[in-house]
């Protein structure tokens, strides 16, 4: 028999596949549970709702990127660029998930939390008085980067990684 996290498991991964070939607004909680070949209730024994387990999926995500601002300080941009692609590509499924569907992130009331992290991402890039020219470009960076790994998703990783903080840095201009 199955521990329930596994079944839990299970369940974000069916949804998940479902969510990235559908669409997360066109997936119900019956067709993740045919996928799976469970009922429909053992699926709400798990998750309340859809909304549940929507931010089931995307909230490691979240944490991840408060985890990563919270505990970086200001220093080599490099780094800090090379080290939030690192991150972005272990969540470039969920990425495509909320660009298919931002609203998703409204509804779940997750969005203000994403501004919040990427403030604080722009503040360690640019430090905290910044002029409106310096946010633009690292609004160029750091959203050219996530798009790099949705659209360059199936190319070698170093690949991406190497033109993608290049690509960033180039957009930031020199330091501050």
């Amino acid at each position: 028999m199955a521990r329930p996290s596994d079944t839990k498991t299970r369940i974000q991964a069916a949804a998940r596949e479902l969510f990235l070939e559908q669409g997360v607004q066109n997936t119900s909680l019956k067709q993740i549970s045919d996928r799976l070949g469970i009922t429909k209730p053992a699926l709400y024994y798990h998750f309340e709702s859809r909304d549940d387990l929507v931010r089931s999926i995307i909230q490691p995500f979240i944490d991840d990127l408060e985890i990563f601002v919270a505990e970086r300080a200001p220093g080599d941009r490099r780094r800090l660029l090379e080290d939030y692609f690192d991150l972005i590509w272990r969540h470039r499924e969920v990425i495509v998930m909320v660009l298919h569907a931002p609203a998703t992130l409204v509804e779940l009331d997750l969005m203000d939390r994403m501004w919040e992290w990427r403030k604080g991402l722009t503040t360690l890039l640019l430090g905290p008085a910044s002029s409106a020219a310096a946010r633009i470009r690292a609004t160029v960076a750091l959203g050219g980067m996530s798009d790099c790994v949705v659209e360059h998703a199936l190319l070698p990783f170093d690949e991406v990684k190497t033109a993608s903080v290049e690509a960033a840095l180039a957009a930031l201009g020199p330091p501050p």
